[in-house]
């Protein structure tokens, strides 16, 4: 697919949103019927607020890439797909595990830092690319 990466992009940014406005009234709600933690809820915030901001940036790569392709925007580009799935995803599965009944932290637990980690290489592969200066033109 030509525009892989611009499609994960929008597929993150859509459930982004969505997971945000979970968060903000379905979990909430559970939140103030016991069910879960101010914890567990603010852990699911930041996991929105992870995907929804490497999302516009996983677009933004996709754009500047769309017509050169450069070696380091492609790796991070994946480093950024695979650090929201372990990222997000994991404090997703974390947060909402007291509702969906699913006990698998000992899975989950250990992707968490892995996922931040490869965010991290992704957002150095961004960085070294720009000191390299060849970027292609807006």
């Amino acid at each position: 697919m030509k525009n892989s990466f611009s499609f994960i992009a929008g597929l993150f940014g859509t459930t982004g949103v969505a997971f945000g406005a979970l968060g903000a009234h379905a979990l909430k709600q559970k939140m103030q019927e016991g069910i879960i933690t101010i914890d567990q809820l603010s852990a699911f915030d930041t996991a929105t607020k992870y995907q929804l901001m490497h999302a516009i940036v996983l677009f933004i790569i996709a754009y500047i890439n769309r017509d050169k392709q450069i070696k380091l925007y492609n790796i991070a580009s994946y480093l950024i797909v695979f650090g929201v799935l372990f990222f997000s995803g994991s404090i997703y599965m974390l947060a909402t595990q007291n509702i969906s009944g699913i006990e698998a932290g000992f899975i989950f637990g250990p992707l968490t830092p892995v996922g931040g980690l490869l965010l991290i290489l992704g957002w150095i592969c961004i960085t070294i690319q720009a000191l390299k200066g060849n970027d292609p033109s807006f």
